[in-house]
């Protein structure tokens, strides 16, 4: 008779792990490349009105940065119609250095999951799925609780965990990409990520609860 491993034992525990890492890296991608979200913003926040570029403009230089912060993407960054100071090419830069890490933990999480998550299935164990979304819903819960608290406090101390450098301070003079690139936006991704993550966890918690319950 073949036993099944227990929820606690390094297969499922590393599964779990592996799971919330997938959630969270495919729905950063998934955030970075959702540019419908970024029109929307367009005419939600009146950026042709404060920036004083055109809508065809703004989106342009938005398609060209989403473009260069591809791991596929090995040109340099340069904008359509902005200038750029060497600060902001440097900070951009840095910038796609975390999105490719990003992508690359999205791709290699997930042909994790799907050889480990099959080779349960064929042992019939999927107590990994729960632990997966608790684990997952975890960070969302206490990110969406400190950005719910004080976005901008928020804002700001993301970047100087994740930047060494004052580069990401932006003047409109020199770096006039950042009149099209409101807080507000980042605000709306950050609303994004989490609706996301959060609907990975509890697919994962109602899949492990349906197909335990199958498997007894």
């Amino acid at each position: 008779m073949k036993t099944k491993t227990l929820p606690g034992t390094p297969l499922n525990l590393m599964l779990s792990i592996l799971y919330m890492l997938c959630i969270l890296s495919v729905s950063v991608t998934f955030a970075l490349h959702f540019r419908p979200l970024y029109y929307f913003d367009i005419s939600y926040l009146k950026l042709a009105e404060t920036s004083g570029y055109s809508r065809e403009e703004i989106r342009d230089n938005y398609d060209t940065l989403i473009d260069y912060n591809s791991m596929f993407n090995q040109d340099e960054l340069e904008f359509p119609s902005f200038s750029m100071s060497e600060g902001g090419r440097i900070h951009f830069q840095e910038v796609k250095r975390i999105f490719v890490a990003v992508q690359y933990l999205a791709v290699v999480s997930f042909l994790l999951c799907v050889i480990l998550t099959l080779y349960q299935r064929r042992r019939r164990d999927f107590r990994f799925l729960k632990p997966a979304a608790i684990l997952t819903t975890v960070i969302p819960l206490i990110l969406g609780l400190l950005i719910a608290l004080n976005w901008d406090a928020f804002f700001v101390t993301f970047h100087h965990i994740f930047f060494q450098n004052d580069y990401w301070i932006f003047d409109a003079a020199t770096d006039p990409v950042i009149t099209i690139l409101p807080d507000t936006f980042f605000l709306h991704e950050a609303i994004l990520i989490l609706v996301c993550v959060l609907s990975g966890s509890m697919i994962c918690f109602f899949a492990g609860h349906r197909l335990n319950n199958q498997h007894r």
